[in-house]
């Protein structure tokens, strides 16, 4: 029970993060309205994604140092997660996107066009994409010990990749995102009080069902290894 208080702390988060994203009040900004509360899913799971990224560089790195194979086990299934939490990320944001930008009737859609162009989700795209072809590299390469470094090395690469693409270039290019004008950024100043409540507690909760999900996949990868080591 001591070991799995973090995996309780997780489903009380995220009942909380539900519950009190539609119970809350939120600000009325014009573009956003009630949407707002997507906030709290669509922004939520990036912030996961990016741990759960972190973690899987980490592990690619201890992999490189010590030539531990668990460390690549590790390494896998913590981007995998991560690369679910992005794409889940992104399909939020996109259904966002449509009820808000993409709704000719609103001011943000006749300033900036379309949402085709918007920077963030381009270079979201990317990452995704990037993340992907991580997976395509493990696939291709039979040797075990050859796949592990190659996969290190990348995973390195693609987590390199993440911070031009989705922190830096977007912006230094006009976007509806947040920190452009209209929009709530992520500055602690800039988030509303109430919504405070619940943003920070989503990120806890979606970061360790994240965890959790990565810890499962693991266990259930050891296992089928001793399982087929033993036959």
């Amino acid at each position: 029970m001591r070991k799995s208080w973090w995996k309780l702390l997780s489903v009380v988060l995220l009942a909380y993060a539900v519950i009190g994203g539609f119970l809350l009040p939120v600000p009325k900004i014009p573009q956003l309205q009630e949407t707002i509360r997507n906030l709290y899913y669509h922004v939520c799971m990036w912030f996961a994604m990016m741990i759960l990224f972190t973690t899987s560089v980490v592990y690619s790195i201890k992999y490189l140092r010590t030539l531990n194979a668990e460390y690549d086990i590790r390494a896998k299934e913590f981007a995998a997660v991560g690369l679910v939490m992005g794409l889940l990320g992104y399909a939020t944001g996109a259904i966002w996107a449509a009820y808000t930008w993409a709704d000719p009737n609103n001011p943000a859609y006749a300033s900036f066009g379309s949402i085709a162009r918007e920077p963030k989700l381009i270079g979201a795209a990317m990452a995704i994409l990037v993340y992907f072809a991580y997976f395509i590299l493990r696939d291709s390469v039979t040797d075990m010990d050859k796949r592990a470094r190659v996969s290190a090395v990348y995973n390195i690469f693609a987590y390199a990749m993440l911070f031009p693409s989705i922190w830096i270039v977007p912006r230094l290019l006009p976007s509806l995102h947040p920190g452009q004008e209209g929009n709530p950024a992520l500055n602690f100043n800039d988030i509303d009080a109430r919504m405070r409540m619940v943003f920070y507690p989503a990120v806890i909760g979606w970061t360790l069902l994240g965890v959790w999900i990565a810890t499962l996949r693991i266990r259930l990868h050891i296992l089928s290894e001793k399982k087929w080591s033993n036959a």
